[in-house]
């Protein structure tokens, strides 16, 4: 049951001191600066709107999450057992129950985040003021309530005591819910100046105009009953707060798990330092498997094997399916998804991918992953590894897994495991994927999975640098700063005339270690090629060799016949990407002329600057530092 109704402020931050009410451990620390919880209380006593927050009732059977109290909150309460959550809003309750309920100094930090204490006033005059801005009626001072200037040599002002604030007509804020204290104050007030008529009638309407509506003031809450399943209470966050911090799977299962004394999120953590020193896989270096993404795999996981054991049972990895995660599931399966996550990894090297740039789509490593786990010796096997590299390069080529993926992950689980047991059973995607050959002379940059697996499939086919002849391996990739850049520098072709839709397609690219791209420069390629063999003892027939294991014709390029040249490698990256996807590409004899759109210009023009800068150059010195995969 989901309802929504005003409630009053005051009820809630009674609630919460009492421990009634509390935040589930997902929650994030409260963070909100000074500057912005003074903005937050002249909202109130302006009454205007602060936004909704939303609630979460407590002892329901789909929803146990562990829970704290909040910031401020005596800790004697935290044995009390919660009536309700606060899923969105915690930042505006910390903040309101911090500055204006709570006898101790707020923690907070300034605009530059440094950590500070304070107290909260509001000046009656000034809050009365029609001239003054609501805000600067109210201050904050620091833990002794004094503030200082001229670098802490003077005194600027002083509300150390009640006398003091009385002298200089500053109202404490964390009293206006505090009934008994604000009359003892309001009564020592009148007193201290002598029952003056005009500050009685001062306060008064100081009372009636600012602290009365500030005390009944109210904000709209949805409240969640605890019937509503989690893929509810995740779904209805995620529709009431997109302007927001997203509330994720991954913390919500972190609460569930919480209940069971675990710690999802340590937990998460020790996996990635694992992974970041374990040199051999580079983990580190497919950053994008993110922690949601994780729990999906192991959910997958989860789901197949269950379904071995009972084929009544059918496989899934939906939102719904990761939230219903149970904590011994994970804790059963979590170690055999990471051995299938280092298989995996291990998998992509073997295909020349090796960093999480290069990487086509991420999302293939929540199946990827998952089929090692399953079963690693299965893909041993020749045939079967064929299979697998098949599948991988249809999903990459057939672009299949850029958008929502869980159907796909498990049909592929499905179908890669039925594909080992009969030829004939192929994955979905090897049966759907299709490349057409207009799509290589569109791609433009390395936003696309298919521009990162042209990439990939060249160095596959044991690419060489051009002055040492040696083969691109991880070692070399990465030692080298080998990066994406042009075969035909992109100065030259502007230079001459040709068109930015072929110079700068995929089909004019390679990848060239940057002392290699520092020689090219910005020269026509017989220049930089005669320079390579003259100034840098390289061998011509090695050089020939080079150039064409980058599926270069040699004589095409030694001429700077541009033309001739990038027909004949449209043509060898296309049968690359037929072999390994073992699917003819079609519309390979259409001829079609390709205009970039504007948005393709743009795109092109900041890949250009982030990784092609280089080649503008005539063959100055280059920072290896700047490209992406120096390290």
């Amino acid at each position: 049951m989901i309802t929504s109704n005003n409630i009053s402020i005051a009820d809630i931050l009674k609630s919460i001191d009492e421990g009634r009410t509390q935040l589930p451990d997902f929650q994030r620390g409260w963070v909100w600066e000074d500057n912005r919880i003074r903005a937050l209380i002249a909202s109130i006593s302006n009454g205007y709107p602060i936004g909704a927050a939303m609630f979460l009732q407590t002892g329901g059977s789909e929803v146990n999450f562990k829970t704290r109290l909040f910031e401020g909150v005596d800790k004697s309460k935290e044995n009390i057992n919660p009536e309700k959550l606060v899923l969105d809003g915690q930042q505006r309750t910390t903040s309101i129950y911090r500055s204006m309920y709570s006898k101790q100094p707020v923690e907070t930090c300034d605009s530059k985040k440094k950590p500070i204490k304070r107290f909260y006033y509001i000046n009656i005059p000034k809050a009365l003021s029609t001239i003054t801005d609501r805000i600067d009626a109210i201050i904050s001072v620091p833990e002794n309530k004094i503030i200082y200037e001229n670098i802490g040599r003077d005194e600027k002002l002083n509300l150390s005591t009640r006398e003091k604030e009385f002298e200089q007509h500053y109202f404490p804020i964390n009293l206006v819910f505090d009934s008994s204290e604000m009359m003892q104050w309001q009564m020592e007030y009148n007193q201290y100046h002598g029952c003056d008529p005009v500050i009685f009638q001062q306060f008064k309407s100081f009372f009636s105009t600012i602290i009365t509506p500030m005390s009944q003031y109210q904000i709209p809450v949805i409240e969640l009953g605890n019937d509503v399943p989690k893929e509810a209470v995740c779904q209805v966050f995620e529709n009431v707060n997109q302007g927001g911090v997203s509330l994720t799977v991954f913390e919500l299962v972190t609460a569930t798990f919480a209940a069971n004394n675990f710690e999802l999120r340590k937990d998460w953590d020790s996996i990635w330092a694992r992974f970041k020193n374990e040199k051999q896989i580079n983990y580190n270096r497919y950053v994008s498997f993110d922690s949601s993404a994780f729990l999906t795999a192991v959910t997958l996981l989860t789901s197949y094997l269950r379904s071995l054991e009972d084929p009544t049972k059918a496989v899934s990895c939906k939102k719904r399916d990761v939230l219903n995660l149970k904590y011994e599931q994970y804790i059963t399966n979590r170690d055999r998804l990471l051995d299938g996550l280092t298989k995996a990894i291990h998998f992509l090297k073997e295909q020349r991918i090796f960093t999480a740039i290069d990487m086509p789509y991420t999302s293939q490593l929540v199946p990827l992953s998952v089929a090692f786990a399953v079963d690693s010796n299965v893909w041993f096997d020749s045939t079967n590894r064929k299979k697998l590299e098949k599948w991988f390069w249809c999903g990459v080529f057939g672009e299949l897994y850029g958008g929502a993926n869980e159907t796909r992950y498990v049909t592929d689980i499905q179908g890669l495991f039925a594909w080992v047991k009969d030829d004939d059973a192929m994955p979905d995607t090897v049966v759907r994927s299709n490349f057409h050959a207009s799509r290589l002379q569109n791609l433009y940059t390395r936003n696309s999975a298919a521009y990162k697996g042209v990439m990939a499939l060249v160095l596959k086919n044991h690419a060489r640098d051009f002055i040492s002849n040696k083969e691109m391996d991880f070692v070399s990739f990465v030692g080298d700063a080998t990066d994406i850049h042009h075969i035909f520098p992109a100065s030259y072709c502007m230079k001459e005339g040709i068109d930015r839709a072929r110079w700068n397609s995929v089909i004019n690219k390679t990848p060239i270690c940057a002392r290699t791209n520092r020689i090219i420069g910005g020269y026509a390629p017989s220049k930089y090629l005669s320079s390579i063999i003259r100034n840098h003892s390289a061998h011509k027939d090695d050089l020939k060799a080079s150039l064409a294991s980058h599926q270069v014709d040699v004589d095409a390029i030694f001429a700077d016949d541009f033309d001739t040249y990038f027909e004949k490698r449209r043509n060898a990256l296309l049968d690359l990407i037929e072999q390994a996807t073992g699917k003819l590409v079609s519309g390979r004899d259409e001829f079609t002329n390709i205009t970039p759109t504007q948005a393709d210009i743009d795109e092109m023009e900041d890949d250009d600057n982030l990784y092609d800068s280089v080649e503008e150059t005539d063959g100055s010195e280059y920072d290896v530092e700047d490209s992406p995969h120096y390290n």
